[in-house]
């Protein structure tokens, strides 16, 4: 078997944590910021986990790194 190569847009795009889940940033962050109250733009600035129904999609892209599912 050849090796398998990784996506490396999605490389840039989601991080597996320590325990093996899969993050990736919120949208809504890039501009237009004025007129977000504070609060929703605390929220939106974490990381947050891959849904369940992407994380099949988003770990093939990412053939070597550790996940849990």
């Amino acid at each position: 078997m050849p090796k398998l190569k990784t996506h490396r847009a999605a490389a840039k795009r989601y991080k597996v944590t320590a325990s093996g889940k899969i993050m990736k940033r919120q949208a809504g962050i890039g501009h237009l910021l004025q007129h977000k109250s504070a609060s929703r733009k605390r929220r939106i600035f974490k990381m947050v986990g891959v849904s369940e129904s992407h994380v099949a999609l988003v770990s093939k892209e990412l053939p070597y790194k550790k996940y849990s599912r």
